[in-house]
């Protein structure tokens, strides 16, 4: 049994696969506590489900075009995640904080897709995570993988290097997510730009996505 906080259907609505219909299963649990985390992955109240009642329900939804695991932190249940790669028919899209590189290596197998955070301290109120991100890349290996971070005003400039040269080293896209309050952004539109020119001079594999489904008001 695993607890989940919710399933539901959705648009994916960040980085480079938004727009595509998910089926999204959110894990209860993280390893982490991220000052601007929106997202209620309490254990409270929370669904129980087997895991082949979850492999029913992704099995169900074929329309869709991935099942994104989320959270709360996904890696931190990877036995559910073996499960259902041995018997999902939807390709997995892993959505992770990118710190549990030896969660990952045990699942590897059975992901598709990795959208992985970089954590950045001026954000996040946490202490820098430079060295787990890089042991994290480095174990996704070649699969799809792109670098998630989100920003406000306080990014600086050492920041900066460091996401991109990280990004850079791995071959990886690096999309760039202003923190949101609500449907808008913390930043103004100059402040993006501003910061994704720096980026991009340094790693022109760098995008500028906000998360589209809040704009267009959907869970």
């Amino acid at each position: 049994m695993v607890k989940v906080k919710e399933i539901f259907t959705s648009i994916q609505g960040e980085g480079p696969l938004v727009g595509y219909k998910q089926l999204f299963i959110r894990f209860c649990g993280c390893n982490l506590k991220c000052a601007y985390c929106d997202t209620d992955f309490d254990a409270k109240n929370a669904q129980e489900y087997t895991t082949e009642e979850l492999i029913n329900v992704c099995n169900n939804n074929g329309d869709c075009h991935s099942v994104s695991l989320t959270g709360g932190e996904p890696l931190m249940h990877t036995d559910v995640i073996k499960a259902l790669g041995n018997n999902c028919k939807l390709p997995l899209y892993l959505e992770t904080n990118g710190t549990l590189a030896e969660n990952l290596t045990e699942v590897l197998d059975y992901i598709t897709y990795i959208s992985a955070d970089i954590k950045l301290p001026s954000c996040t109120n946490m202490p820098p995570m430079w060295e787990k991100h890089e042991d994290f890349f480095a174990a996704a290996g070649d699969k799809y993988l792109f670098a998630k971070v989100v920003f406000d005003n306080n990014i600086n400039d050492f920041e900066i290097h460091k996401i991109t040269h990280l990004c850079k080293k791995f071959d990886i896209e690096l999309i760039l997510q202003p923190m949101m309050s609500g449907k808008f952004p913390v930043v103004n539109s100059e402040f993006m730009q501003e910061i994704l020119d720096k980026c991009i001079k340094i790693h022109p594999k760098t995008r500028l996505i906000p998360q589209v489904h809040k704009f267009i008001d959907v869970i």
